[in-house]
């Protein structure tokens, strides 16, 4: 299973996706932990504009069916901003389960953990998702989850996706 978790820089993807992770791997020990951005700095040379993000998506989506087709279980954290690569994501992998992480534009700027809202708003920094390359919300996503702090906490967002899986791990 690939397990896909979309949303904005700062919505709890890599906090969530770690999390997650490790809670399934008790019962799917061969599963790997995947985050858009450190495999950005695997690959190297990969620009933050929408060509490389779009090098980025589809490097990443073919990594997840090269370890699918090994029956190699897979927790995705992604920015996910191509619904073309998540609509091929649903046809290609045996498994695709896909989380959009809901968060208000203005908690992720306020909460602006690394610094890359205030930076492209200050007008520093360009090729910022969700300041001036559109955020398209997923179009069908497995699950949404309020990610702002209101849906609780990032324990409790990992419960309620191993909850809905439809895979049989403990739960």
């Amino acid at each position: 299973m690939i397990i896909w978790l979309i949303g904005l820089s700062g919505a709890g993807k890599t906090t969530i996706g770690t999390r997650l992770a490790a809670r399934l791997r008790a019962d799917l020990p061969n599963l790997v932990y995947l985050d858009g951005d450190l495999l950005r700095e695997v690959w190297g040379g990969v620009s933050h504009d929408v060509a490389g993000r779009e090098v980025n998506a589809e490097r990443l989506s073919k990594l997840c069916l090269m370890l699918d087709r090994q029956d190699i279980h897979v927790v995705a954290a992604v920015l996910s901003i191509f619904p073309h690569w998540q609509q091929w994501n649903r046809r290609q992998l045996s498994h695709y389960f896909e989380v959009f992480l809901d968060v208000p534009m203005e908690i992720v700027v306020a909460r602006d953990t690394k610094g890359l809202y205030r930076s492209a708003i200050d007008g520093e920094i360009s090729d910022v998702v969700g300041v001036d390359i559109p955020f398209p919300e997923p179009a069908a996503p497995d699950l949404v989850l309020d990610s702002s702090g209101r849906g609780g906490t990032p324990d409790d967002l990992v419960e309620r996706i191993v909850a809905a899986l439809p895979l049989p791990v403990a739960r």
